[in-house]
C-alpha cells in the first residue's frame, strides 16, 4: 500500500505524515514527539492573535490585519543588498501600501485575483504610512496565520511553528480515534468539552471563546489525577497506623538549654507541630521548608530525639554522600551535649563491605539508633521493624519505590519529615501537595550578613577578577558553579572542565579544584574534603554542590550561564556562602552581552527564598521547580494555580468520582497519572 492511501494510526510515528523527513522527525523526537498522539499533544506554548480584521479606513499605526485584494505589485532593486518590494492592498473601504524589504520572491508569487490575510506592523515608512514586512498568505489555508489566532509552538532550527502547524494540521483528521481518559459523566457535569473538540480547538482556535474552552479542559486534565492522588492517599492515610511517640518535655529543654544558639519563634513552632504529629497514631506526614541556613537540620535533630529516648530507629536519608557526610558532622555535634552521639550510625554506598555490616550490627543492636545514610539505607539489611520517624532531606530526588520498600519492611507507616531548601509556593502548597502539613522557617539566625548579589557582563570578567582575587588575599575561598561538565558547541564558555582550565592559568598562585558527577565517589569526598579543609581556594563545580554543603570560609558564588537555572536553584547555590563570619557576594556571569532576562534582575535584588519561589512560579510554572509531572499525555504547563474556581471544580469532581464507588483500575490512563502525582506528595 503506498504511502498516499495507507490508513494512518495515531501509533504510527510521526514520519508517516507527508512532508516529514528524517531530519524533522528526529527533531520531534528531541521534544519528546515520536508518534502522532504525540504530535496532537505537543500544545502551543503562546499565541498571536491576527484574527481581528480591521477595515483599511480604520487603521492605526501599530500591529494590523487586513483582508484584501492586492494590485500594482512591482519588485525594483535599489542597491547591491536591498530590494523592495511592493503592492497596493484593497478592500471596501479603501487601499493601502504594502512594502517587503529584501524579499524579491513575492513579486512573482502574488496574485491580482485572489484575495490574502495581511498582517503586520502599519507604521512610517519613507514618509509614507505602510505595512512593512508583513505576512501575506491566501484566505482559506488553515495551516497560515494571518486572519486568526496562530498557535506558537517551542521550536529549534529545524521546526518551525508553521511545519508544526502543517504537521499538526494532517494529526488532527485523528482526533476522534483519541479516547477521553476522564469518565464521561464528569466531562458533563464539569461542563467541559471532549478532549477531541479540546485538541482541535487548542491547535486551530477560531475565536478566544474557543481557546478559553480548551484551555480549561487542559487544566482540569492536569489538576484532576494530582487532587484525586491527594484524596486517595489521605484515605489510605488515614487507615493506617503509625508508633506514637510521647513527648518529654525535660528531654527537649535539656537539648535546647545545651544549643550553643538559641532558637528562632519559627524553629520552636515547627518543632512543638512536629511533637503534637508524633504523639498520634496517625502517620505524620509533614513538610518543613526553610531558606537556606534557617536551621533545618535543628527540627529533624529535634524531632529525633523523643523516638531515640523510647528506644525507636530514626532514618535520616540525603540525596548524597557528601550531604549525608555533612549532616552526620552536624547531627554528632547536636547529639553529643547529650551523650547521644555514640546512638549515631552512618550507612552510605561507598563504605567497604565490613564498614557497613559493622553499621547494620550497630544500628540493630542499638535502641534509639539514629541512622544516617543515603539510597543505600533502603536496601540495607537493617530491621526496620521499630523505625518510628523517617526524615528525608529534599525528598523529590527520591524515588517511591525506594521509600514503599522500606515502608514495607517496617511493616507499618513511620511517621514521615521532609526537608526542603526549595520553598514551595504557596498556591502550589494549597492544590498540588494538600496532602502535606507545611511547616514554614522563615526567620534566619541572628548575625547573618546578607549576601551581595550582582550581574556580571563577559566584558566585566577581568573586574570581576580583580575582586576574587582581593578575597583570595584575604584567605577567603570561592565556588565557581558551571552548568555542564564538559566543553559544548557554542557553550564552551560555561563548561566546567574549560572554566577550572581558565582558573587555574589565571590564579596560577592559588590551589583549584574541580568536582562534578562523573567522578568516583571517592574522588567527590577527596576533593570536597580538600575544600572543606582549606587545601582547595578556588573550587569549579556543577550543581553536585548545590545542596547542603556548609564551608564557613567560602566568600563568594560566582555562576556562568545562570540564564540556565531556575530562581530557586540559584538561590539554593547562593546559599553556599554566607554562611560564617564574612560578607559574601554571589556573582551571576551571563552568557552574552544581551540584556538580561528580568527573572535575573528580579533574582540580584530579592534574597527572600518563598518570594523567589513566587517569582520562579510565575516565569517558568510549577515543573520547573519540582521537576515535570510525569504524565502520559504530555499536556504542558496550562495550569493557573490561583484560579480558585477550577480548583474548587476539580475538587467537586474528585468528590463526585470518588462517591461512584468505581474502581481507579478501570481507566488505565488516569490511574497511570494518579499514581505518578502520588508519588509527589507521599511516602506511599
Amino acid at each position: 500500500m503506498s504511502q498516499s492511501t495507507k490508513v494512518l494510526r495515531l501509533t504510527d510515528p510521526v514520519s508517516a505524515l507527508k512532508g516529514i523527513g528524517p531530519k524533522v522527525a528526529e527533531a520531534f523526537t528531541k521534544k519528546e514527539v515520536s508518534t502522532i498522539e504525540d504530535l496532537l499533544f505537543y500544545l502551543p506554548r503562546k499565541y498571536q492573535d491576527y484574527s481581528q480584521i480591521t477595515p483599511i479606513a480604520h487603521l492605526q499605526p501599530g500591529q494590523v490585519s487586513i483582508k484584501v485584494t492586492l494590485s500594482q505589485i512591482t519588485a525594483r532593486r535599489v542597491r547591491r543588498n536591498l530590494s523592495i518590494t511592493q503592492a497596493l492592498a484593497s478592500d471596501e473601504s479603501g487601499s493601502v501600501r504594502v512594502v517587503w524589504f529584501n524579499q524579491p520572491y513575492r513579486a512573482a508569487t502574488l496574485k491580482t485575483d485572489v484575495e490574502y490575510f495581511i498582517s503586520g506592523n502599519f507604521k512610517l515608512t519613507s514618509q509614507q504610512l505602510s505595512i512593512v514586512n508583513p505576512s501575506c498568505e491566501m484566505a482559506g489555508d488553515p495551516t497560515l496565520s494571518s486572519g486568526r489566532i496562530v498557535p506558537i509552538y517551542s521550536e529549534s532550527k529545524v521546526l518551525s511553528s508553521w511545519l508544526v502547524r502543517r504537521a499538526v494540521a494532517q494529526a488532527l483528521l485523528l482526533i476522534h480515534s483519541i479516547k477521553e481518559y476522564l469518565p464521561s459523566y464528569l466531562v458533563k457535569s464539569a461542563g467541559l468539552i471532549s478532549i477531541a473538540d479540546a485538541l482541535q480547538q487548542i491547535h486551530f482556535p477560531e475565536s478566544n471563546q474557543q481557546l478559553a474552552k480548551a484551555r480549561r479542559r487542559f487544566q482540569f486534565d492536569e489538576l484532576f489525577p494530582q487532587l484525586l492522588a491527594n484524596e486517595l492517599t489521605s484515605q489510605e492515610r488515614r487507615k493506617q497506623a503509625a508508633i506514637a511517640v510521647d513527648f518529654k518535655l525535660d528531654l527537649a529543654k535539656s537539648f535546647v538549654a545545651k544549643l550553643p544558639f538559641k532558637l528562632t519563634d519559627d524553629q520552636r513552632r515547627v518543632i512543638w507541630q512536629i511533637y503534637q504529629d508524633m504523639g498520634k497514631p496517625l502517620p505524620m506526614n509533614r513538610l518543613v521548608e526553610g531558606d537556606v541556613g534557617s536551621g533545618k537540620t535543628v527540627v529533624a535533630v529535634m524531632s529525633a530525639l523523643m523516638a531515640m529516648a523510647k528506644g525507636y530507629k530514626v532514618a535520616f536519608i540525603a540525596p548524597t554522600e557528601l550531604l549525608a557526610r555533612q549532616h552526620v558532622s552536624t547531627i554528632s555535634a547536636l547529639l553529643k551535649p547529650l551523650g547521644l552521639d555514640d546512638h549515631l550510625v552512618v550507612l552510605t554506598g561507598s563504605m567497604k563491605s565490613s564498614s557497613k555490616r559493622s553499621a547494620v550490627l550497630k544500628a540493630n543492636k542499638v535502641p534509639g539508633a539514629f541512622i544516617v545514610g543515603t539510597h543505600s539505607l533502603f536496601t540495607s539489611q537493617i530491621d526496620w521493624s521499630n523505625l518510628a520517624l523517617l526524615i528525608i532531606d529534599e525528598q523529590h530526588r527520591f524515588g517511591v519505590d525506594q521509600r514503599m520498600s522500606l515502608q514495607k519492611r517496617a511493616g507499618h507507616l513511620p511517621h514521615f519529615l521532609s526537608i526542603t531548601a526549595t520553598p514551595i509556593p504557596r498556591s502550589l502548597a494549597l492544590t498540588i501537595f494538600n496532602d502535606l502539613d507545611i511547616s514554614r522557617l522563615k526567620q534566619m539566625p541572628k548575625g547573618r550578613k546578607p549576601i551581595t548579589s550582582k550581574l556580571i557582563a563577559p566584558s566585566e570578567q577581568s573586574r570581576l577578577w580583580k575582586s576574587l582575587e582581593a578575597e583570595l588575599q584575604s584567605g577567603r575561598q570561592l565556588y565557581v558553579v558551571c552548568p555542564y561538565i564538559h566543553a559544548r558547541e557554542r557553550q564552551k564558555n560555561i563548561a566546567a572542565e574549560v572554566i577550572y582550565d581558565n582558573y587555574k592559568a589565571h590564579f596560577n598562585t592559588y590551589r583549584v579544584g574541580l568536582i562534578h558527577s562523573q567522578l568516583s565517589q571517592k574522588e567527590q569526598t577527596t576533593v570536597m574534603d580538600d575544600f572543606i579543609h582549606k587545601k582547595i581556594d578556588i573550587l569549579v563545580a556543577t550543581t553536585i554542590i548545590e545542596v547542603g554543603v556548609d564551608v564557613a570560609n567560602a566568600s563568594v558564588m560566582i555562576i556562568y550561564g545562570p540564564e540556565r537555572f531556575g530562581l530557586a536553584q540559584l538561590h539554593q547555590l547562593r546559599g553556599r556562602v554566607g554562611r560564617g563570619q564574612y560578607q559574601s557576594y554571589c556573582y551571576l556571569m551571563l552568557s552574552d552581552t544581551l540584556s538580561p532576562p528580568e527573572r535575573l534582575r528580579r533574582f540580584i535584588n530579592v534574597d527572600d527564598g518563598f518570594m523567589l519561589s513566587e517569582l520562579d512560579l510565575a516565569f517558568r510554572g510549577p515543573g520547573a521547580i519540582y521537576g515535570k509531572l510525569q504524565h502520559g499525555r504530555k499536556i504542558g504547563n496550562m495550569l493557573t494555580l490561583d484560579d480558585h474556581e477550577l480548583i474548587m471544580l476539580v475538587k467537586s469532581a474528585v468528590a463526585e468520582f470518588i462517591a461512584k464507588g468505581e474502581p481507579l483500575a478501570k481507566y488505565s490512563e488516569l490511574a497511570a497519572e494518579v499514581e505518578s502525582s502520588q508519588q509527589l506528595t507521599y511516602l506511599n
